[in-house]
């Protein structure tokens, strides 16, 4: 049975013309369950204090990243954050990580840029320090990249055990996800470390399906509790939906019939962009939709509306 709707949305910084508190409470006042921000070294807002920021402005809106790269913090560090961030926003916070992908955030930080299997690994450790940081008893912790020692993390989250959110395109990490996560973002595989070529030849809805397959292989009688997610890279609110998917797959270079059910692109009138959620839905399992930015979120308010908690 799929999970029921709910609605995300990514953003960096304030909407222009208003402040970021006003822009979460917008956000809020829409309809949406999450603000989620990713986590890079450009133009954004750094991630923790702005969630901390957004919790205090709103009282329902659900927070997190989408994903924090594991590399840029040391695991106990990143679960004081994220502890803190459960507390001020009483149990608002979703824990969302992935090993770190985009090679010119670690080439401007002088972070090496190892293998994806090196960087998977010490993802797999955080979650382990994290997750026992969050419980109730001090973690003794010994591996091949982290090490602690009678650690008791403080503060403790609200959340007995606060959802974690792992994204990923490969069959490793969509594994991995799978056995471990709550929610598992399906995106493209981005070892190349950019949004390049392989990168969208990756977000056909065939090989959708193939990473569906993977995801549920490695549930297994997990699958019903998962929430799967795509993020939407694109959003087209129009009148004229054939002529908008036409001229997006020619930018793509995709075939008419894939931009059209692709789960990276919505286009279409409210009504039909509606209709598109709940075939892919029905095929992939994805409810959990998170688009880019509050000029989308305001377009997508009718759909909102007719989805949310269906």
């Amino acid at each position: 049975m799929a999970q029921k709707f709910r609605f995300g949305v990514q953003m960096t910084n304030a909407t222009p013309g208003m402040t970021w508190g006003e822009t979460a409470r917008r956000i809020e006042g829409l309809g949406f369950s999450a603000l989620v921000m990713p986590d890079h070294f450009e133009d954004q807002l750094a991630v923790a204090p702005a969630l901390a920021a957004a919790a205090e402005a709103t009282s329902t809106l659900r927070l997190g990243a989408l994903v924090f790269g594991n590399d840029y913090r040391h695991p106990v560090i990143l679960a004081k954050d994220m502890a803190t961030l459960d507390v001020l926003s009483n149990g608002r916070m979703e824990f969302g990580i992935g090993a770190g992908w985009m090679k010119t955030d670690y080439d401007a930080a002088g972070i090496d840029y190892e293998r994806p299997g090196l960087r998977i690994e010490r993802m797999l450790e955080s979650i382990e320090i994290i997750q026992g940081l969050f419980g109730p008893d001090p973690v003794t912790f010994s591996g091949d990249h982290y090490s602690i020692t009678n650690m008791n993390g403080m503060p403790k989250p609200v959340q007995s055990a606060p959802p974690l959110l792992i994204g990923g395109g490969g069959k490793r990490m969509l594994t991995i996800a799978a056995q471990r996560a709550d929610i598992v973002g399906v995106t493209a595989n981005l070892k190349a470390g950019e949004v390049g070529a392989d990168a969208i030849a990756d977000i056909t809805p065939a090989r959708f399906d193939e990473k569906l397959e993977w995801v549920r292989a490695a549930a297994g009688d997990r699958m019903a509790d998962i929430e799967l997610s795509p993020l939407v890279m694109s959003t087209q609110v129009v009148d004229d939906r054939e002529a908008a998917v036409e001229g997006t797959a020619a930018m793509f270079g995709f075939s008419v019939e894939d931009a059209s059910a692709t789960p990276i692109l919505l286009i279409g009138s409210p009504d039909e962009i509606a209709e598109q959620l709940e075939e892919r839905r029905e095929r992939w399992g994805f409810s959990y939709i998170v688009v880019q930015g509050l000029d989308t979120a305001i377009a997508l308010e009718p759909v909102v509306a007719k989805l949310t908690g269906n």
